[in-house]
């Protein structure tokens, strides 16, 4: 159950991303607690997961899930390049987290 809080908070911070974005566009106080309240439910969710899985294991996929998600969320909502070079360090983000939770 601990890998659900932490893909799920993965995932969140990726919804952090994205308020940060809508925040830059439009600053209001719905982007604002789009933004906030996307970090706050990843955190909670990431403090959960952490009881079970180590720290360093549950950070580094914690930090790759946003990072990855949040490189493809701009690609394919916000017209940023999608070379081969960036796909090649997305994939290898997505496979070291992949690892880890392999061999954890």
């Amino acid at each position: 159950m601990e890998w659900i809080y932490l893909i799920l908070a993965g995932f969140f911070e990726i919804v952090g991303v994205a308020g940060i974005n809508r925040l830059n566009q439009k600053r209001n106080l719905f982007s604002f607690l789009y933004m906030a309240g996307g970090f706050t439910v990843s955190f909670i969710l990431l403090s959960i997961a952490m009881q079970d899985i180590s720290m360093g294991t549950a950070y580094a996929v914690w930090t790759g899930i946003g990072t990855a998600g949040s490189a493809l969320m701009g690609i394919f909502f916000f017209q940023e390049s999608s070379n081969w070079k960036r796909l090649l360090f997305i994939s290898m983000i997505i496979c070291s987290t992949v690892g880890l939770k392999l061999i954890s």
